[in-house]
């Protein structure tokens, strides 16, 4: 359940690690912070946590739940931000999502990861190695995270370009495939990525304007910083979106082109088939009286006839396309 727990004070991390019930000790010391990781709690191993620092209700059952949208809320005098963390399977052409709940409040974070995206270690680590930034208190670690969860959409958008690209040479190559499932499960990954990420354009325009509590005022340009590169992914998407949707009209219409040639085809051969059989019908209907029966050349003269009457409409419908 608790992946780490320590104590920073002043920037630096003390040695070893925290227990939750030592932690409301470090509260009376301005310039300190707890910062706590967790992994998938349950409820029951989740109490301890938010009895020690007071969390609403609420936003443990949304914490412990998880499958929440993107959001930045204020219990009272915590923080509570949701993120979505994502990673494409280039195999499968999906994003798996996994999702990070985050507490901040005076003198401690907490972060609450669920699936199997965007692990935190690093993160830690990053920003251990970065005291400067972690004088700055709890906000630098919201940062941190925030920050990591945008740039793993990076891997995210490149995958879905190349197999965007890959469904446009399909569509308008020479083959001519038809990849109509293959472009609406695309689409499907795209608007759900889309839904990821614009939800949290408005709170971290928030947090980089400090009209939210445990905001350094140093740290807004940092949080610029990530919203800048969100807006620019957004956007992105966007395209991705608006292009799917077109090549998906380009598909259903060549599709649409194609069945108008075959159409035409078999009309075609349907009508070069019809003279032969409209003149040997004729002759199967068994006349007493046709005088042409008698004569030597009637069969090879019938037989010319339906040649030289299909050799022109095959010439004909050559000439106009349709062949």
């Amino acid at each position: 359940m608790i992946v780490d727990c320590a104590l920073y004070e002043d920037g630096v991390r003390r040695p070893g690690t925290l227990a939750i019930r030592d932690c409301p000790a470090t509260f009376d010391d301005p310039g300190s912070f707890v910062w706590i990781g967790l992994y998938e709690p349950t409820e029951a191993e989740f109490e301890e946590v938010r009895k020690v620092f007071g969390l609403h209700e609420l936003a443990v059952e949304d914490a412990v739940k998880a499958h929440q949208r993107p959001k930045l809320e204020t219990y009272d005098d915590t923080l509570f931000m949701v993120l979505k963390t994502a990673r494409y399977d280039d195999v499968r052409e999906s994003v798996d999502f996994g999702e990070i709940q985050i507490f901040v409040g005076e003198g401690f974070v907490v972060h609450v990861r669920h699936g199997q995206a965007a692990p935190l270690g690093e993160v830690r680590r990053r920003l251990e190695a970065d005291p400067e930034l972690l004088r700055h208190g709890s906000a630098s670690v919201l940062h941190a995270i925030a920050d990591a969860v945008v740039d793993d959409y990076e891997p995210v958008i490149r995958g879905l370009e190349d197999d965007i690209a890959e469904v446009e040479l399909e569509v308008f190559g020479e083959r001519g495939e038809n990849p109509v499932k293959r472009i609406y499960f695309l689409k499907r990954e795209v608007v759900e990525t889309r839904a990821a990420l614009a939800p949290l354009v408005a709170p971290l325009e928030d947090l980089h304007r400090a009209r939210v509590q445990f905001v350094h005022e140093d740290m807004e340009e940092y949080f610029r910083d990530v919203h800048d590169h969100l807006v620019r992914l957004v956007d992105t998407v966007g395209t991705f979106d608006n292009l799917l949707s077109s090549i998906l009209e380009a598909n259903l219409t060549r599709v649409s082109v194609r069945q108008n040639e075959d159409m035409r085809r078999i009309s075609a051969w349907v009508a070069m088939a019809a003279v032969p059989t409209m003149i040997a019908g004729i002759y199967g209907m068994n006349f007493e009286h046709m005088p042409e029966l008698d004569e030597v050349w009637t069969y090879p003269a019938v037989i010319g006839l339906m040649v030289g009457v299909c050799s022109l409409m095959y010439w004909r419908f050559r000439r106009a396309g349709w062949l």
